[in-house]
């Protein structure tokens, strides 16, 4: 079939080159189809479902909403854990599904259970479903901000509230028409509200209740249709307007007639444009202001919706108020653009010096770039095959591309025709027959090895997708993206390859001598010699250094993958819980200004506490803090490290009193919290019942952690402190009364936490209406005494007589997994490996904590899939291995010769041991694909020359002579198909770029396996076959 393939190819010359014309044209137009993101989005299929509930503590909250949730939710189909947190006045829970489940048929079941349970919760409760965004959705964030001195058209100067107007009215309804959009979630400001503030006194004096006021304005502020009349041939609609216009129609609305005269709102409460009680703010560059967050709806491209939110933030600019300005202070673009760089680099550079090499070995510049133009050809061919797979242009995806493997085939071929063209040019000009004969008798001879080769590389990368979870997610797209270039480039090898070489070596061929080549070959024989000579020290050697290297690798650090550089930092300051916000507010002022004396930071800006849409729900005394840098080449010294920014980041913020930190980037903080629930690379849970119980073992872990070297950001979560006034109803006090617990619950809440009584209509704006207190009097807690409290006679009564009020602490949060109460102790981890360090944590643990019956400890965060990963490698790799060893037997119809080509892979990995141990770089998944694809290249050089010594040997040549011949015969294209796969992966080995880090390991084994693979290819394979076939 190969040999029809390859006549074919050379018959219809023009034919192949047209198609490959046509398959480089639809590469070039799918190129603009490409999705382009900085890595594969790796978080797994989860909804979160937020209820609000005002006035609930922690405990209730867990009590009567998140269990009964919880409880719902179980035995969905695809449900994989849930994991839920109750704060003060809020309840998360989040259902995770197995991957592969369709997000819209989950939220179709939470949102089914949600139904079924609704009269189980308390009334007035919403569940409320999250954005359908996954956790990397997070792809903009701009701010709303007034210049200094911005002024309304009133004159007035522009506030909070106002700032948060011109976000939810103007801003917001046009980034939502942004296609791929899904929510746009501010924090900040203050949502304008219209505040009907009672004056105690004033009610006392008019004889008016606040729950009279309350529904006065809920009654006295409508519109109503009273149907049509038909007159005179027309139809009038009727209507009789009673709505609110102005704020002066609802003070005049009147509560109630005393003694004939009405008693008006204005009478007894102060109507103005008030401020919500708030959850969260965001500040920048110490001033504060209105942070939105714009959220990708699933498997859209976040360049291009990150791009367009961009451009219709500009064109939004225009049409804000004057004074008022909206400003892009994170754009995911910028990252995706940045990795995409660091890719482009690796991919130009490593074609450049794969050129160079063919160029400087084939000694022929038309050989040369023939051989190089299968490189643009074969990688928009596996642009077609992405888009078709619908696999991103990202960080992993093309980080394992290396030019010189998808040559391979190509180079032996190429370098074949050329020497037997050479060979059979020496009578002079060839005729076009006999050109096609020796072009396809020359690529018969290798084309089976070629092939065999590179079909292994290929097959090589087949195991890769039995990774599943999210090392799967991480590493299919590179193991798709390169078994299509393989393929890519097997398939013009044999089609136009040979056709091009046919046409364009049409004179007779000249192989002029290369200098590098007679130098090669003048050192290579005599040591080739020496080699066979002394064959069994050379296998011993070999031996010997396999051992060393097995021994080598069971001390080396381990960790899942190496942190990819965003560039950015995310600082998570946490402050004493009961922090208010404006408390916050004011540290985190003091912490900007810090920050920002850090030469290197271009701008700071914060999130404290939750924001509209609870998707990452956190108290006020929590802040989120984003530390942009600037461009390197603004930094006062380039060459510094990022982490030793962080270090002078640390020292500066440290001393400030009230606060502790934890460090990340921002990306990489939401990939640890949407796999483990937590944001740091170690979670140590420990599950029980009795809260207190497991405070105490946490607590012990702590300070067992605390001592263990390489330990960053030593955490145990804050479920303890947090501040509640509680108005504890007097019971006997009230059944004297005659008031129930509900009347005197209903008053409080009115009064302090405020009851909206409807809505006013400003055009297409609209705000509450909202019955509470005025701030003064709420914020001063010793007033609450002598707060009148209505008795049903219609007399009153002060609230000191019927409740006493009190302040204690109380717990700060409750987080439950999978229907169990846990309490977590967090760690990051600095100048050691993951894996290691888990280690010895673990055995410190189990030997100096005693976990009482019923209790239990677990480990999570990112260390959890290096685990997992790790486990399924232990199966992928030997699975490989076998793979490659029944190919070979296949190929050569040999045992003995396959056993020694395959003795190659050991060698070739200890290289790639060697190289991670120079470097410093611990083992990760990336290294592990990188050990993956090197078994495949090692075996594809021994395939090659050992083809080319048996074909000799078959030949009636005596075996010294056919394994020397054959040796230096196979010399340059052993040469050559080494130093294009190696030098195709240096760029990507020594680039400081964003995102290099992930490639690193990867670069590096492939490069330092690749030396000690074709050290062997060239001395101990024949010194190996000399010692197997020593009979013969």
């Amino acid at each position: 079939m190969l040999e029809s393939i390859i006549n074919f190819s050379l018959a219809r010359r023009g034919l192949i080159l047209t198609l490959t014309i046509m398959l480089v044209g639809l590469g070039v137009w799918n190129f603009n189809r490409l999705p382009i993101d900085a890595v594969p989005d790796i978080t797994n299929v989860q909804v979160a479902v937020n209820t609000s509930a005002p006035g609930y503590t922690p405990l209730e909250v867990e009590q009567r909403i998140t269990f009964v949730l919880e409880n719902a939710m179980s035995g969905m189909p695809g449900l994989s854990y849930t994991r839920s947190v109750s704060r003060y006045g809020l309840s998360q829970v989040t259902a995770i599904f197995e991957d592969g489940t369709d997000i819209y048929f989950a939220r179709q079941q939470v949102s089914e259970r949600i139904a079924a349970i609704r009269n189980e919760l308390p009334t007035g409760l919403e569940p409320e479903m999250g954005p359908i965004a996954t956790g990397l959705g997070e792809i903009f964030m701009f701010t709303v901000d007034a210049e200094p001195g911005a002024t309304n058209p009133d004159g007035s100067m522009v506030t909070p509230t106002d700032l948060r107007s011109v976000h939810d009215w103007i801003i917001r309804p046009q980034l939502l028409r942004v296609p791929g959009v899904v929510e746009v979630n501010p924090i900040g400001g203050f949502r304008k509200e219209i505040l009907v503030a009672p004056d105690p006194t004033k009610l006392l004096t008019f004889d008016v209740s606040s729950s009279e006021v309350f529904n006065a304005l809920q009654k006295d502020n409508r519109n109503k249709g009273v149907g049509f009349i038909e007159n005179n041939g027309s139809q009038l609609l009727m209507r009789v307007p009673g709505q609110a216009s102005t704020l002066d129609d609802l003070r005049n609305v009147v509560i109630k007639q005393r003694d004939s005269i009405p008693v008006l709102v204005s009478d007894v409460a102060k109507v103005s444009i008030g401020q919500e009680l708030r959850s969260g703010a965001a500040t920048q560059n110490g001033r504060e202001v209105v942070m939105s967050t714009v959220f990708m709806l699933v498997g859209e491209n976040s360049r291009e919706v990150a791009n367009n939110t961009a451009i219709r933030l500009q064109e939004i600019q225009s049409s804000l108020p004057p004074g008022i300005t909206a400003t892009a202070v994170y754009d995911r673009t910028t990252l995706v653009d940045k990795t995409l760089q660091t890719v482009e680099k690796n991919l130009i550079e490593g074609a450049l010096l794969v050129i160079a090499v063919l160029f400087l070995l084939l000694g022929n510049i038309k050989a040369a770039l023939l051989t190089a133009a299968v490189i643009p050809i074969a990688m928009l061919m596996t642009i077609t095959g992405m888009v078709q797979t619908r696999v991103s242009a990202n960080l992993m995806s093309l980080g394992a591309l290396d030019f010189g493997l998808i040559i391979d085939g190509s180079v032996i071929i190429v370098e074949n025709c050329l020497r037997r063209l050479s060979q059979a040019s020496e009578q002079g000009k060839l005729e076009l027959k006999r050109r096609l004969e020796v072009v396809s008798t020359a690529t018969r001879e290798v084309i089976r090895p070629a092939l065999f080769g590179v079909f292994i590389i290929t097959a090589v990368y087949i195991p890769i997708f039995a990774l599943d979870g999210v090392e799967g997610k991480m590493f299919h797209p590179m193991a798709i993206t390169v078994v299509i270039a393989l393929l890519c480039g097997m398939l013009l090898s044999i089609t136009f390859v040979p056709a091009c070489v046919a046409i364009l070596f049409n004179k007779p061929v000249v192989e002029k001598k290369n200098p590098i080549m007679t130098v090669a070959h003048s050192l290579y024989r005599p040591a080739l010699k020496t080699a066979l000579h002394l064959r069994w020290l050379v296998v011993v050697i070999a031996v010997v250094l396999v051992g060393l290297c097995g021994s080598l690798v069971m001390r080396m650090g381990a960790e899942f993958i190496p942190n990819l550089d965003e560039g950015d930092i995310a600082m998570h300051a946490l402050r004493i819980p009961g922090t208010s916000l404006d408390q916050a507010i004011a540290l985190q002022f003091k912490l900007e200004e810090e920050i920002r004396q850090i030469p290197e930071v271009e701008r700071v800006f914060s999130k404290i506490g939750s924001a509209e849409v609870a998707t990452d729900p956190m108290p006020p005394s929590v802040a989120d803090t984003f530390i942009i840098l600037k461009e390197r080449d603004q930094w006062p010294d380039p060459s510094k490290l990022k982490s030793e920014v962080m270090s002078d980041l640390e020292t500066i913020v440290t001393p400030i009193p009230g606060n502790r930190y934890e460090f990340l980037q921002p990306i990489q903080m939401r990939f640890n919290e949407l796999l483990a629930g937590v944001r740091s690379e170690l979670a140590i849970q420990v599950f029980g019942d009795d809260f207190d119980q497991l405070i105490e073992i946490g607590t012990e872990i702590e300070n067992i952690v605390a001592g263990i070297p390489g330990v960053a950001d030593l955490a145990l979560e804050q479920t303890t402190g947090l501040p509640v006034m509680t108005l504890q109803p007097r019971r006997e006090n009230l059944a004297r009364l005659g008031l129930s617990i509900t009347e005197l619950q209903d008053t409080l809440a009115m009064a302090l936490g405020g009851a909206v009584a409807g809505q006013f209509y400003e055009g297409d704006q609209r705000s509450d209406i909202v019955l509470r207190l005025s701030e003064e009097r709420r914020s001063d807690p010793d007033s609450y005494q002598t707060l009148p409290v209505m008795l049903p006679d219609g007399g009153y009564v002060p609230l000191g007589e019927v409740a006493n009020i009190s302040i204690s602490t109380g717990y700060n949060q409750v987080y439950r997994e999978n229907g169990k109460r846990r309490v977590v102790v967090t760690a990051n981890v600095r100048g050691r490996d993951l894996g290691s360090f888990v280690n010895e944590v673990q055995q410190s643990v189990q030997r100096n904590v005693e976990v009482p019956p019923g209790y239990w400890v677990e480990y999570g965060g990112t260390f959890e899939q290096l685990q997992s990963a790790s486990q399924r490698l232990l199966i992928v790799v030997p699975a490989t291995l076998l793979l490659i060893a029944l190919l070979l037997v296949m190929a050569l119809g040999s045992i003995r010769d396959s056993a020694i080509i395959f003795s190659g892979v050991p060698l070739a990995l200890t290289g790639g041991v060697l190289a991670l141990l120079v470097r410093d770089i611990p083992l990760s998944i990336s290294a592990g694909v990188g050990f993956i694809a090197l078994s495949g290249i090692a075996v594809l050089n021994g395939l090659v020359m050992l083809s080319f010594i048996r074909d000799l040997a078959t030949q009636g040549h005596k075996l010294d002579h056919a394994i020397i011949e054959g040796a230096v015969g196979r010399l340059r294209p052993v040469m050559m198909t080494a130093l294009v796969a190696s030098l195709g992966f240096i760029p990507m080995a020594l680039n400081s770029g964003i995102g290099s880090e992930v490639q690193r390991p990867l670069a590096t084994v492939v490069i330092g396996g690749i030396i000690t693979s074709t050290l062997l290819t060239l001395f101990v394979l024949p010194a190996l076959y000399r010692l197997v076939h020593n009979k013969e």
